[in-house]
């Protein structure tokens, strides 16, 4: 017997039977049912989300026996020949095979016949993007006058590379990654229906791992059914995935609390050891982060998770404020693996980063840096950086070296009033660019160990590490304790330094130009000669 790949075999064949894409199938019924048709579509999207499933389906609509449908039979030749690939009338090309102007030219020529065997003929390129200038050229009459018997459908996973002239003779659809409920809940039908033993936690998996493409689960769950010898188990397709066992995750979460450092450094070894990816343990780490997070500031959200009962109990060890800067430090942590001297290297200082911020509950052991009356004493190394509030915020510049112990400070704590601000980093002993960055800055609140800083969009040149770096050792030279910079690029920063010395110098020209207008001898001239003042050439004495 021959195998068929459950991609293949359950490739949807009518639009209900599509998932995730009811803006585009709504479109398209509604286009169907009413007879108002376009002549050429343009399909865009990532792979394995609908494009060619949707032209096809498309195909069987336009020629079903039935007449004109958006509910194609599914029974008559036409249908069963879309199906099986045979029907002569519906013409799939490769642009990336296909990418000449011959090529093109060959192809537009035939459409002038009337079809064969069914109602229209449809033409189907995929990857149209890849096409030559000349070939797109070629294409540019017959997409603007086809024949009344034609009608085109694009596919493309690069819209950008398609000329205007194109993109503006079809009726484009954008289909979407698909969600990853969506993608579980198919995967678990297609399962039902094959009789496959399967658990949740797998399927889960699966649809995580597709990264928004249905066609991507299913060749991923074929390999998981032959790797799990016809079941579909979690503890299988984690080690087919590669990615780590969420205990191992909560073994590292609970040394963090406890302050174990060895623990947590025996944890990469172990993941090391078992052949695991230092990047999806940071990314199981941060995921986990982020549903701590979840339950402590919405937790009726929170019911609704798997490890639900695991979470809450870490809800309630960290501070909301810890738990917001070690998911920013974990997922830092992910994006800097690339430039660290080795991944299980990258994972080991994202761990002790978290160490060194003191990311620990209060009702833990006491480590060392910890007194035993519950104080925080200052840490033994002080790793500071600069990092992203958000995603429009400038990168985060690498982490700086450590030193050898906090800084003694100056006896003035940050102030927590933004009007504060301006004033206080004028005190700094801060120069050039430095300074710069300094007065451009605007407070925005401290969070624990994090200063959130408003830096506007035309100044963010100056969150250079070299320049930021300086600007955080004033900072905790003033305070006596470690930070972290965080920059959110904005608009106008009006509570800033520069902000205010602006508003003081504007203050000064306005009284000097109203004291120069004033002069007796400066009012004759304007009357007399109906002379001009130019503001800017005037200079006190």
């Amino acid at each position: 017997m021959t195998y068929q790949a459950l991609a293949r075999k359950w490739r949807p064949k009518t639009f209900a039977e599509l998932v995730g894409q009811e803006h585009v199938v709504t479109a398209l019924t509604n286009a169907l049912t009413r007879g108002r048709l376009h002549h050429a579509y343009l399909l865009t999207g990532t792979r394995g989300v609908g494009k060619t499933t949707i032209a096809r389906i498309l195909a069987k609509s336009l020629n079903c026996a039935t007449g004109v449908t958006a509910t194609p039979c599914g029974a008559c030749d036409a249908c069963r020949d879309i199906d099986a690939g045979r029907f002569v009338d519906l013409l799939e090309l490769d642009a990336a095979s296909n990418t000449g102007v011959d090529n093109m030219r060959e192809i537009l020529d035939n459409a002038r016949y009337a079809p064969t065997t069914g109602r229209y003929k449809v033409y189907l390129i995929d990857e149209v993007h890849m096409l030559s200038k000349g070939a797109f050229n070629s294409m540019l009459k017959t997409l603007e006058e086809p024949p009344e018997h034609v009608k085109f459908v694009l596919a493309t996973t690069d819209p950008q590379k398609i000329p205007v002239t194109v993109l503006s003779r079809c009726l484009q659809f954008n289909l979407k990654p698909l969600p990853a409920g969506d993608i579980a809940a198919r995967v678990e039908a297609i399962l039902g229906q094959e009789g496959v033993e399967h658990d949740a936690g797998a399927v889960a998996l699966l649809a995580g791992a597709a990264r928004g493409s249905l066609r991507d689960a299913l060749s991923l769950l074929d390999q998981a059914i032959a790797y799990g010898g016809g079941e579909v188990r979690e503890s299988a397709v984690r080690a087919m995935l590669g990615v780590v066992d969420r205990d191992a995750v909560y073994r590292i979460v609970a040394a963090l609390a406890a302050g174990d450092g060895p623990a947590m450094l025996a944890e990469v070894d172990a993941l090391g050891a078992r052949g695991l990816s230092p990047a999806a343990a940071l990314d199981e780490l941060a995921a986990l982060f982020h549903r701590i997070a979840v339950a402590q500031v919405v937790p009726e959200a929170a019911r609704n998770f798997e490890d639900a009962g695991q979470v809450e109990a870490f809800a309630a060890r960290f501070a909301a404020e810890d738990v917001q800067l070690a998911y920013q430090i974990a997922t830092q942590g992910r994006a800097d693996l690339a430039v660290a001297p080795d991944e299980s290297i990258g994972l080991a200082m994202t761990l002790l980063r978290l160490l060194a911020f003191d990311v620990r509950s209060t009702t833990g052991s006491s480590p060392a840096g910890r007194e035993a009356d519950g104080r925080t004493a200052a840490p033994a190394a002080n790793v500071g950086s600069v990092r992203s509030a958000r995603p429009a915020a400038v990168p985060a510049p690498p982490a700086a070296a450590p030193r050898a112990a906090a800084p003694a400070g100056d006896g003035r704590p940050l102030p927590d009033d933004p009007g504060q601000w301006p004033a206080y980093v004028a005190a700094l002993r801060l120069t050039g660019m430095a300074a710069q960055l300094a007065a451009q800055t605007e407070l925005r609140a401290v969070e624990g160990h994090v200063v959130n800083l408003r830096l506007p969009a035309s100044h963010k040149h100056l969150a250079d590490r070299a320049y930021a770096d300086k600007l955080k050792a004033a900072l905790e030279q003033a305070c006596g304790r470690k930070l972290m910079l965080a920059f959110e690029v904005g608009e106008a920063a009006p509570a800033s330094l520069a902000a205010q010395e602006k508003r003081e110098r504007d203050e000064v020209r306005e009284r000097n130009e109203a004291a120069f207008r004033a002069e007796p001898f400066v009012r004759d001239l304007v009357e007399q000669f109906d002379a001009r003042i130019r503001p800017d050439s005037i200079k006190p004495l």
